[in-house]
């Protein structure tokens, strides 16, 4: 057994570590605390690795522990410290150095309109349109309902654009 559950942690350290580190990051912007709690995360996972059912996929199963392990980390964190800068633009070569300021502008936007959200929007719409993963799989890592989650992202994306639109300047009367 513990031969397959480390070839498991494994195979899936390979496969996930990096979007988990991402994920992680992206909710404390600490480098070495999200590289400490994606360890944490596979630790667990390892640790844990017999209460996996398969019930859900080995992704999801872990960017559930994942943020349980980033939650329980900020809650002990006082003042707790989110995003500096969420987005780091891959710059293609051919871009012209103004659209390469435009998308830095765009991105520092983005960053200040998110990070002002409440956390629970802010989860949910990294969850679901940042790392992509499905109304079922975010309601799993979440440890909450598919409805919860989709009234979360609802509200979320509206706090958001009424926040990006604020920060432009521009009122809703002019869209």
């Amino acid at each position: 057994m513990a031969d397959y559950r480390e070839e498991d942690i494994h195979e899936w350290y390979n496969l996930y570590h990096q979007t988990i580190f991402k994920f992680i990051f992206m909710l404390t912007k600490d480098y070495q605390q999200a590289e400490d709690l994606t360890q944490e995360t596979f630790f667990k996972a390892y640790k844990y690795h017999h209460t996996f059912k398969g019930d859900s996929s080995e992704k999801t199963w872990l960017f559930s522990i994942a943020h349980n392990v980033t939650v329980d980390h900020m809650r002990k964190q006082k003042p707790i410290r989110f995003f500096k800068e969420l987005f780091q633009p891959q710059i293609d070569i051919k871009l012209l150095p103004e659209n390469v300021v435009q998308l830095k502008e765009s991105s520092k936007e983005i960053h200040e309109a998110l990070s002002a959200l409440k956390h629970s929007h802010r989860e949910v719409i990294i969850l679901r349109k940042i790392k992509g993963f499905s109304i079922t799989e975010t309601a799993e890592i979440l440890n909450c309902s598919e409805s919860k989650v989709k009234s979360t992202l609802h509200r979320g994306m509206l706090a958001l654009e009424k926040r990006l639109i604020k920060e432009s300047g521009l009122n809703e009367h002019t869209k």
